[in-house]
């Protein structure tokens, strides 16, 4: 471990900027670069700290309290009143502001975004240009031009990220990554506060997706274990349908955790809205379209209905185009390539090749479905989304797509044609294991490697600039330099619209479909997936707070697109698993096909009717929480129409007087 001579500071972002390596800047002829800009920042109110690295130079930034307040209300944040209602954040009525659990005024979303706007809204207020300089460079900031943005154009500014709390970070690794005596409680709260809301909701649900698996992994090992005799092809069919109940009970029971959670941390958000956090997460570019919409439709002209339906089926279109695209290349190229596998695969007859052909495959086929996500990324940017969350949720459908054929296909393959439940049994074993080691192994060693690799780079060129002989050893001299050269938190699809738990979600959906898709012909492999998750937990925590820098915050309250593609595959399983079922019978000789089918085709519509029915039964919101919401709701009306009365009062009052006064 490198040697940290620093002391804590509480310094939450950090901007890096180059070294000074000459000192030709005289009088006259310009102003060196990061002295502006250190300057600019102390006069909008951040405190700055100035660090010299190895080959860098680093400002770390701490806005003070009041600072963040004014910032917040230029940006014109809602936050929850102590009356519930959610309002324009001001910061002379601050304490009408109820304030988070920790006392702070503002949770850690709200003041990134502040520190993004107070750091990216330094502006030339001049009425000329003024000439930068860094080393030996000529930058011309024009009027009206942000600073910190046209330094990063320049490659002056390398990278503007958030910085950890090394206090509350060494607190979470105590009681959350390297506490393994709780199995699946965490401090959700904390991860909260620090992480912001997407994070701390992934966290909750695979804390809750894994203490609920110990129901159906002490049933599957019972009947692994247990031989029931005649009753066998009896209790299987009571398994399944017990596995489909408690799926469809458990994402209903979530949605109401979900919305308990967001009550908690004083978020906005009504069931079945498409997107949450509707003020925080609106874009300016959509903002401003949308504003000019309205203008449009304000006009009056008879043109204007058809330019809106003109967009909307053009948008339309061009999102039905990009699906096409991605189905297309899903049947032609790899449909073909999954089949050969599990040709391939039935044909070998030795199990340490087929374990090696299986490892084979998975590593080949990550690479191949990283091209495909990033091909989506690219038709995702020509479809005219309303905002970031929607783009987000059209790639994780078409990504999910490619990983949902080269997952199940070659699986389906064994179990339908060749009917071979020994064979369907070891490709569940064996991709279950081999993909939980491949992730594994990627996820904690790349980013390890990465920064191992970034910082020998580092010690080594410093080693090279340094002329003659010195025995004097090159290493970090401040953790902020230690935290610059660790990965960043971002998907393997690429960084723009998602972050890590793209690929966290994108393992636990796989998994899921996995055990559930073929529960009747391996009833265990939920015992294996509770333990798997319950390692995940401390693996994701132990990796999010060492290996990798501290994440831009996200917006998103719920799991999004997730929560319909889990659904989606409770629907397919209840298909997948009556096949198996009827191929199972068949195969022992107690049914005939034609029978087992149609027994077979009554236990579907049973599930199907369960499924839909019990999400009618179980409400996706508590009572107390609707209550509150409604409660808080009618108050802000009440306040509304109270003053919409004194106005309309004070005015009638006004028009009087005049008009008396004319008379």
């Amino acid at each position: 471990m490198d040697e940290i001579k620093e002391v804590h500071t509480p310094y939450e972002m950090g901007v890096v900027v180059p070294k000074k390596v000459s000192d030709q800047i005289g009088e006259g002829y310009g102003h060196d670069c990061v002295e502006v800009l250190v300057a600019q920042f102390h006069r909008v109110g951040l405190i700055v700290d100035r660090v010299v690295g190895l080959h860098d130079e680093f400002l770390k930034l701490l806005a003070p309290v009041e600072i963040l307040g004014k910032a917040a209300a230029e940006l014109q944040l809602k936050k929850r009143t102590h009356i519930g209602v959610d309002i324009q954040f001001e910061w002379d009525e601050a304490e009408a502001f109820i304030r988070q659990a920790d006392g702070s005024f503002f949770s850690w979303c709200e003041r990134f975004r502040c520190y993004n706007h107070m750091i990216y809204g330094i502006v030339n207020k001049s009425e000329s240009a003024i000439i930068l300089k860094s080393n030996c460079r000529d930058v011309r900031w024009e009027p009206g031009e942000s600073l910190v943005w046209k330094l990063e154009t320049e490659a002056i500014v390398k990278e503007v990220f958030p910085l950890h709390d090394e206090i509350k970070r060494k607190q979470l690794l105590k009681c959350w990554a390297l506490n393994w005596w709780d199995l699946t409680n965490q401090p959700i709260d904390e991860i909260y506060a620090y992480y912001g809301t997407k994070i701390a909701t992934y966290f909750a649900f695979l804390g809750m997706y894994t203490k609920w698996l110990f129901f159906p992994a002490a049933f599957g090992l019972l009947l692994q274990l247990v031989d029931f005799g005649s009753l066998q092809l009896l209790v299987i069919p009571f398994f399944f349908i017990c596995i489909i109940s408690w799926a469809v009970l458990f994402f209903q029971f979530w949605k109401r955790k979900n919305s308990t959670l967001l009550a908690r941390w004083q978020i906005s958000y009504s069931v079945g809205a498409e997107s949450a956090y509707k003020y925080m997460d609106m874009e300016w570019s959509s903002f401003h379209s949308s504003v000019g919409l309205v203008k449009k439709w304000g006009d009056g002209k008879a043109e204007d209905k058809e330019n809106f339906q003109r967009e909307e089926w053009s948008g339309r279109m061009m999102r039905f185009r990009n699906d096409a695209i991605i189905i297309l290349s899903i049947i032609c190229l790899q449909l073909p390539f999954e089949l050969a596998y599990a040709h391939l695969y039935e044909s070998i007859r030795s199990d340490i090749m087929k374990f090696g052909l299986t490892a084979i495959y998975l590593f080949a086929i990550q690479y191949f479905t990283q091209f495909g996500g990033k091909v989506s990324v690219k038709l995702i940017k020509d479809e005219q989304n309303e905002n970031s969350e929607y783009r987000a949720n059209s790639l994780v459908y078409k990504v999910f797509g490619l990983y949902f054929m080269q997952s199940y296909i070659g699986i389906l393959y064994h179990a339908i044609l060749h009917r071979n439940f020994m064979t369907l049994r070891q490709v569940i074993i064996q991709r279950l294991i081999i993909s939980e080691v491949l992730e594994n192994l990627m996820e904690n060693s790349l980013p390890y490697i990465k920064y191992s690799y970034r910082k020998y780079r580092a010690v080594r060129n410093k080693r090279k600039r340094e002329k003659g002989p010195s025995g004097r050893k090159s290493y970090f001299n401040s953790r902020v330099e230690k935290e610059y050269f660790k990965p960043m938190y971002s998907a393997s699809v690429g960084e723009e619209l998602e972050d890590g738990l793209f690929d966290e979600f994108l393992e636990l959906a796989l998994q899921f479909g996995m055990i559930m898709m073929f529960a009747c012909a391996f009833p265990p492999a939920f015992a294996f997936a509770a333990l798997s998750n319950v390692a995940e937990i401390r693996a994701d925590a132990l990796k999010i707070l060492a290996m990798y820098r501290r994440p831009v915050p996200r917006v998103a309250a719920t799991i999004g697109a997730w929560l319909n593609i889990f659904q989606f595959l409770i629907v397919v399983s209840i298909c997948t698993n009556c096949v198996l079922l009827a191929c199972l019978y068949d195969r022992e000789g107690k049914w005939d096909i034609s029978p087992g089918l149609a027994a077979i085709l009554i236990m579907e519509h049973v599930l199907l009717l369960i499924k839909f029915g019990f999400s009618r039964i179980v409400p996706e919101e508590p009572d107390w929480v609707k209550a509150n919401r409604m409660k808080n709701a009618t108050q802000a009306q009440n306040m509304c129409s109270k003053q919409l009365l004194r106005n309309i009062s004070g005015g009638r009052g006004a028009f009087v007087t005049g008009t008396q006064k004319t008379d």
